[in-house]
This record gives C-alpha cells, structure tokens and sequence, in this order.
C-alpha cells in the first residue's frame, strides 16, 4: 500500500508549504527504509532538536530541526559528517545559481565541482 499524507484537519489541504520541506520529509522515510536509522532513533533525534533553545512555540521551524536531526544522524551513522554535508549543501547552491532559469538543478551543473 503506498504511503498517503493527509494534513491534519483531513482536507485536501497541501501538507508541506515548501517544496523542499517533502523532500527532506522522503529522505528520512528513504534512510528508514533502508536501515540507515530506526523509527525510534529518528523520533529520538528529532525530540532533541524540537527540545533545543529557541525553538518555535508555533513549529514554524519543524522542518528545519527535520533536516537538523537527519544531519546529526548521518554523522551518528557515520554516513557524512556536518563538514561533507556543508560541501555538499555549497555545491548545490552553486550549480542552482549556474542553473539556466526552467531547467532542473543537477549537481554536475556546479562549476567547482571536479
């Protein structure tokens, strides 16, 4: 059965207000399935994000603790530690910027990228 969100008051509202808030959603589901962390891990890690000093009352920054909590499993799982995640983000923001506007962003489009 394929996986189906729903926002929480049941309508056909959009879940995510950013594109790129799903995306982070599907890597974590992605790394879950396969094995990289358990459901519990996940859920354990992104509590102590939530948990941290100057979090927002209101979630407005749910997905950036999302993101922080996959950062600081990777690096628990010793996937990619917080400095090949920072190249990896610079690069990306490179090849967006060498990007004509309309065509999908790849990684091969950063000019530093050897």
């Amino acid at each position: 059965m394929p996986f189906r969100l729903q926002a929480q008051d049941g309508s056909d509202a959009p879940v995510f207000a950013e594109p790129w808030q799903a995306q982070a959603f599907a890597l974590a589901v992605a790394l879950n399935e396969r094995g990289l962390f358990t459901w519990g891990e996940w859920a354990a890690a992104l509590s102590r994000e939530r948990a941290s000093p100057g979090a927002a009352q209101d979630g407005g920054d749910y997905y950036e603790h999302w993101l922080a909590a996959l950062e600081t499993l990777l690096t628990e799982k010793g996937v990619a530690g917080p400095d090949v995640v920072e190249a990896l983000t610079r690069s990306w923001q490179r090849a967006a910027r060498a990007t004509p506007h309309g065509q999908p962003i790849r990684l091969e489009n950063d000019p530093d990228r050897a």
